[in-house]
């Protein structure tokens, strides 16, 4: 079986270096050059949670070659049409593309590869690429679980596969509600990516500010009613059912979810966004596909998202360079209460 993990940065990396270790088939490739030629020299370096140096075989897109078995995505998805249109001549006749991306990402890989050969997976740990050929591991090694599904039509006898392979790294979790799976990953991203992506911080420090936890959970519960409009049941988080957690009606309970996020982050506190690592690096984030998501998602279901909103509008404008990631940004946010 030939497996391809296509957008091997940081938790690609990582990933690839655990599939190498079991012994498995898996080629790591990127458009990084600088990070191809430190994978092919030295291989791959994991720092952080866990420490191993591994062998692995890594290219650069233009030196594909065959089809394989299993494609594992991890791009951002600003480019998914074309890159997935362009991998499809790589996939086996009866081959399927996994995407572990952030956000809602399967409807529009369904349109170009078919239900068939499409599955989908939520990421529950973090990482940075810190130099080319090195990944920081920034969660806990007990958050190293995949929340695994397939579409409405998918070829559920590829499950297996795809779960053994991603098993060499962690737990994995199969999930008959793959949509409410996507909404709880996408709730923590909306809430603590996107906030720490306008404050220029790790999720922790959004966790131990006041005002920035305040307004993560007010996008916790933009994220909660929009799904819950939609008819979406959001699935627990490593066992912890976060909609009994952090939805509220009443001042007591609005009170108690806000106490209890700092627990809830615990094992993540060093983690910086990848949206925040995109604009340091002088690259488009995916905003868009991540609170983005959530703005869309809530107009569809008449639900106000007023403070996903406004961290799309304050991101968009730091990747204008009309702002710069700082906790100074709370200033925008000085409207909500």
């Amino acid at each position: 079986m030939r497996i391809a993990i296509y957008g091997a940065g940081s938790l690609g990396t990582i990933l690839g270096a655990y599939l190498t270790k079991a012994d498995l088939d898996v080629e790591l490739i990127s458009r990084n050059t600088a990070h191809v030629e430190a994978l092919q020299t030295k291989g791959a370096r994991i720092i952080g949670a866990v420490a191993m140096d591994v062998e692995v075989n890594a290219y650069l897109p233009q030196q594909m070659h065959g089809t394989y078995d299993v494609i594992l995505l991890l791009t951002k998805q600003l480019e998914n049409a074309s890159v997935v249109a362009s991998l499809k001549p790589f996939l086996a006749s009866d081959g399927v593309l996994c995407t572990l991306q952030n956000g809602l990402p399967e409807p529009e890989i369904v349109g170009i590869l078919g239900a068939k050969h499409t599955m989908g997976c939520a990421v529950g740990w973090g990482a940075t690429l810190l130099e080319p050929g090195v990944a920081a591991l920034t969660s806990a090694a007990d958050t190293f679980v995949f929340n695994l599904g397939i579409p409405k039509g998918g070829d559920a006898t590829k499950i297996d596969v795809v779960a053994s392979i991603l098993r060499t790294m962690g737990t994995v979790v199969v999930e008959p509600n793959f949509m409410g799976a996507r909404w709880s990953k996408l709730l923590v991203n909306a809430s603590f990516s996107g906030m720490a992506t306008a404050l220029g911080c790790t999720f922790g420090d959004v966790s131990s500010n006041r005002r920035a936890r305040r307004l993560a959970q007010l996008v916790i519960k933009e994220c909660i009613d929009t799904a819950q409009a939609l008819g979406v049941t959001i699935e627990p988080i490593q066992g912890k059912d976060i909609v009994r957690l952090f939805d509220y009606h009443n001042p007591l309970k609005q009170w108690i979810s806000y106490m209890l996020i700092p627990f809830a982050m615990k094992k993540h506190t060093k983690l910086k966004p990848s949206m925040l690592q995109d604009i340091e690096k002088g690259k488009p984030c995916e905003v868009d596909a991540i609170n983005g998501v959530v703005s869309a998602q809530g107009r569809i279901a008449l639900v106000p998202t007023p403070v996903n909103d406004r961290v799309v509008e304050t991101i968009r404008r730091i990747g204008k360079g009309e702002l710069t990631p700082a906790m100074g940004n709370l200033t925008l946010f000085s409207d909500f209460r």
